[in-house]
C-alpha cells in the first residue's frame, strides 16, 4: 500500500525569511493578495511593515484584520467578501493558527459559493484554489504545512475539520524571529500543541516511515527546548528550535493523522472556548494512558526520541515513563484542568455525550491506536475535569 505525500511547494525557512514574500508572490505569479490576519498583529505595526515591503516590491494588496480565536462560519463571510470584490489573486495567513484556518478557508471559499460545512471530514477536498502562502507567528499549529482547516459551524456550533488538499498551502515563511513575543502561556499552549502533533502522527494508525522521521525529529527537539523557552522568551536558539519543530510535526501529522486528542479537544473550544493548543495539554497525558495499551512499542519510541528513557528499558517502561513526562510537562509549564479555568461542573457533565458523540464524529478516534467508545471518552473527559 503506497502513502500519499503532500507537502507545500515552497519553504522558506530562518531569521528574516519574512522579508522575501514579496519575491515569494512574485514567483507565484500573484500581484495582489489579501493579507488575513488579526487586530493584534495589526495594532504592534507588523502588518503595516509587511504592506511596505509588498509596495515597495509594487505588489497591491488588501488586509483583513478581523480573524477570531477558533474562526467561525460567519467570521469567514467578510474576507471572502472582500478577496472577491478587490479582485484578490492570492491570500496570505499571517498569525497564529487561528488566522492560518481562516486564509486557508478564505482560499477555498473565494472560489465557490458552497458552504463551509460541505468541506467537513470524512468528505476531502482537493479542488484548486487561490494560491495560498502561510505565515506562522506562533510555534504550535503546524498549519504552514498540513492539508487541514478548523472551523466552527455558526448554526450548529460543531466545530469542523476539513481536510484535502485544497488546504495545504502553496508556500509558507517559517521566520522564528515572529515568536520572539510569545508569552508564556502561549508558548507553552502552543509548545504541547506541536508534541501533541508529533506524538499523535506517530502512533496513528495511519503512521508510515516518512512522517515518523519528521515526527520523532520534533519530539526530540521540543523536549530539549520546550521547557527552557517557557522559563525565558527571549532564547532566540530555543525559539528557532521551537519554531522548526512545529513545522516539522505539522509535516508528520499531515501526512499520517491526528487521533483521539485532537478528536477530543474541538468540542472543548466548541463549547467552551478553550484554546486549541490548551485543551489538547488538557487531554494529553490521560489520553496517552489510555492508548498505550495499544501501541507500546511506538510510545515507547516516543520515549526514547524525548530522552525519559533509553535501550537498555523495556518498551512496557518506556512508555510508562512517557506518560509520567507528559503530566509532568503539564505540571511545569502550569495547564490548567478545566476547572481551574473556570468551566462550570453542571455544564461540563450535562455537555459529556455530545462532547462524545462530536468527537467521534470527527473521525480522528477512529485513528487512535486503541479506539475509543463513546463511554469511554465520556470517561476521559471525567478525569481531566
Amino acid at each position: 500500500m503506497s502513502n500519499v505525500i503532500a507537502l507545500p511547494r515552497v519553504l522558506r525557512i530562518g531569521a528574516g525569511a519574512l522579508n522575501d514574500l514579496s519575491v515569494l508572490l512574485t514567483d507565484l505569479g500573484c500581484r495582489r493578495p489579501l493579507i488575513v490576519t488579526d487586530e493584534f498583529l495589526t495594532s504592534t505595526g507588523a502588518v503595516a511593515r509587511l504592506g511596505q515591503s509588498l509596495a515597495a516590491a509594487g505588489i497591491e494588496f488588501s488586509v483583513f484584520d478581523r480573524v477570531v480565536p477558533d474562526p467561525t462560519t460567519d467570521s469567514l463571510r467578510p474576507a471572502v467578501d472582500m478577496a472577491r470584490a478587490d479582485g484578490c489573486d492570492a491570500v496570505v495567513g499571517f498569525g497564529g493558527g487561528s488566522s492560518l484556518d481562516t486564509a486557508k478557508a478564505v482560499a477555498l471559499l473565494a472560489t465557490t459559493d458552497r458552504p463551509m460545512r460541505d468541506f467537513k471530514a470524512p468528505t476531502s477536498t482537493d479542488q484548486p484554489l487561490l494560491p495560498l502562502v502561510a505565515i506562522p507567528t506562533t510555534a504550535g499549529s503546524g498549519s504552514e504545512a498540513t492539508r487541514f482547516t478548523v472551523i466552527s459551524d455558526s448554526e450548529t456550533g460543531e466545530k469542523m475539520l476539513c481536510p484535502g488538499l485544497a488546504f495545504l498551502p502553496t508556500a509558507a515563511i517559517i521566520d522564528y524571529t515572529l515568536t520572539m513575543s510569545m508569552p508564556p502561556r502561549l508558548t507553552a499552549d502552543t509548545g504541547i500543541d506541536a508534541l501533541t502533533h508529533a506524538v499523535e502522527g506517530y502512533v496513528s494508525v495511519k503512521a508510515n516511515p516518512f512522517s515518523d522521521g519528521f515526527a520523532l525529529t520534533a519530539i526530540s527537539t521540543i523536549a530539549s527546548c520546550l521547557r527552557s523557552v517557557y522559563r525565558d522568551g527571549s532564547n532566540e536558539p530555543a525559539r528557532e528550535q521551537m519554531m522548526l519543530a512545529a513545522t516539522q510535526a505539522g509535516i508528520a501529522f499531515s501526512n499520517s493523522s491526528v487521533a483521539l486528542v485532537h478528536g477530543m479537544s474541538r468540542p472543548l473550544g466548541a463549547h467552551f472556548h478553550v484554546s486549541h493548543g490548551l485543551s489538547n495539554a488538557m487531554l494529553f497525558p490521560a489520553v496517552a494512558e489510555f492508548s498505550l495499551p495499544g501501541a507500546r512499542s511506538r510510545y515507547a519510541d516516543c520515549a526514547r526520541a524525548y530522552g525519559v528513557a533509553d535501550d537498555g528499558v523495556s518498551d512496557e517502561v518506556a512508555g510508562e515513563r512517557f506518560v509520567d513526562e507528559l503530566r509532568r510537562l503539564n505540571h511545569d509549564l502550569a495547564v490548567p484542568s478545566p476547572r481551574t479555568l473556570g468551566v462550570d461542573a453542571e455544564r461540563w457533565s450535562a455537555l459529556l455525550p455530545t462532547m462524545a458523540e462530536q468527537a467521534l464524529a470527527s473521525g480522528s478516534p477512529q485513528n487512535n491506536p486503541v479506539v475509543p467508545t463513546a463511554d469511554e471518552i465520556c470517561e476521559i473527559y471525567r478525569r481531566i475535569y
